[in-house]
């Protein structure tokens, strides 16, 4: 990106460029690139756990148990993300945001890759089952170390009236990234035979993973080193802090922000990756229909989070949040027996399901950032949404399908009110402690 010349007419003219204006808008397209890039590759990994890596890495064991382990190595993404999150804040440190963040997408598309050309349990055995766990571990670890502060920097550069808007532009990349994950697997179930799905198609996303990344990452990189953008980061103090110093200051922040987030991460993957699991495994229905009828949810959830952004900038930010909640709780009610009832309850069970997802996820990131104060915004947004990916929605489709399976649909309801209560208590403890404040 060329900076405009009277920014940087002198090496002299600092000062002035610290305060150059940079238009909201700008920043959104970086925003909304980047977490679009991260979320297909979520989206692959997650889709081939419920759909395809039971019978090519766990073919020795029942379809369920297989599944249940596809998704306990789904979940170490989530345990070693914040571990990605510290050592590449200790890089930024070190040399700079724009060497942090070719390294972490490098890592990140490597990772992916390498998963491409993985070789299935029938051909190399159980080294197949660790190089798969290495290779998640290491998307963990990327993902954490793809912290970029453009969220952070968009919400402190909108106006102040449109917060909400602006803060909803970034997670429009979930539910974008999940429509093209979701509709190249459906494409490739349909097309393909079954033995060659598994033989070789479930590869492709993870080469079209890799390819976007690609891509992505000359579109961050383009807005990360400009001289303006390091200025207004720099202006606005959002640079690494140690971790411990962060959790010495500011540790409860942390936690109620992770649990504040709670009900929007548990539902992220009781609508996406649990249900995909669950056609497959106990019913008779087409998994790429019902992969193209979660593309709709997919529409839907987008339509939810561009109202979340209307309506949070007129009740605010932590009243949507509360209120999807809500709406989450009385949800968890009815969800068991829609999705047992087949046919019409399922597709009410998708839509409505992410219908709510949007409308909450919208504004769960950083509602409650503003308690970090500027110091430690930006290493405490990134570590606050790790930990809520951590505790909501980690284990959410082993648990959820562990549960199920063996006691009955009720627990996903169970699931989805936990999440809701951990919400409105978070959300509760965070407004006390603002008025003591």
């Amino acid at each position: 990106m060329s900076a405009h010349p009277d920014a940087i007419h002198s090496t002299h003219d600092h000062g002035a460029r610290a305060h150059a204006d940079i238009a909201p808008g700008e920043i959104a397209v970086g925003v909304v690139v980047g977490r679009t890039s991260e979320y297909f590759d979520f989206f692959v990994y997650g889709i081939a756990s419920a759909l395809v890596f039971p019978t090519v890495f766990f073919p020795f064991v029942d379809r369920l148990t297989g599944t249940l382990y596809a998704f306990a190595l789904f979940a170490l993404a989530f345990v070693a993300r914040p571990f990605g999150t510290v050592l590449f804040m200790w890089i930024q440190r070190r040399w700079s945001r724009g060497t942090k963040l070719t390294a972490a997408l490098f890592l990140l598309g490597t990772a992916t890759a390498g998963i491409a050309f993985l070789p299935g349990f029938d051909r190399i055995g159980v080294a197949a089952i660790v190089l798969l766990a290495l290779f998640r571990v290491l998307q963990g670890v990327a993902l954490g170390g793809s912290w970029d502060g453009l969220p952070s920097l968009l919400a402190l550069n909108a106006p102040k009236e449109r917060r909400g808007w602006y803060a909803m532009l970034g997670q429009l990349g979930a539910p974008v990234g999940f429509i093209v994950a979701a509709a190249l697997f459906a494409f490739l179930i349909s097309s393909l035979s079954t033995e060659d799905f598994f033989a070789w198609g479930w590869r492709y996303p993870f080469f079209a993973a890799f390819a976007i990344n690609v891509v992505a990452l000359f579109a961050r990189l383009r807005l990360v080193v400009a001289d303006e953008f390091q200025d207004k980061m720099g202006e606005l103090e959002l640079e690494p802090t140690p971790t411990r110093e962060l959790f010495r200051a500011k540790g409860r922040h942390v936690i109620i922000g992770a649990f504040a987030a709670l009900a929007s991460y548990a539902m992220f993957h009781i609508v996406t990756i649990f249900p995909l699991s669950w056609i497959e495994l106990f019913t008779e229905e087409s998994v790429s229909a019902f992969l193209v009828l979660q593309v709709f949810g997919g529409l839907l959830a987008a339509g939810g989070i561009v109202a979340s952004g209307f309506v949070a900038d007129r009740v605010g930010r932590a009243r949507t949040l509360g209120g999807t909640a809500v709406g989450i709780a009385m949800y968890s009610g009815f969800a068991p027996t829609l999705l047992g009832a087949g046919g019409l309850g399922q597709d009410v069970f998708v839509l409505l399901g992410f219908l709510l997802l949007g409308l909450s996820y919208g504004q769960a990131a950083g509602a409650v950032t503003a308690n970090f104060g500027s110091k430690y915004r930006y290493t405490g947004a990134a570590l606050t949404s790790d930990v809520a990916w951590l505790i909501g929605a980690a284990f959410a489709p082993l648990v959820a399908l562990g549960l199920c399976a063996q006691f009955g649909l009720p627990y996903i309801g169970l699931y989805l009110l936990s999440g809701a209560i951990g919400t409105l208590a978070a959300l509760g403890v965070n407004r006390m402690l603002r008025l003591r404040s």
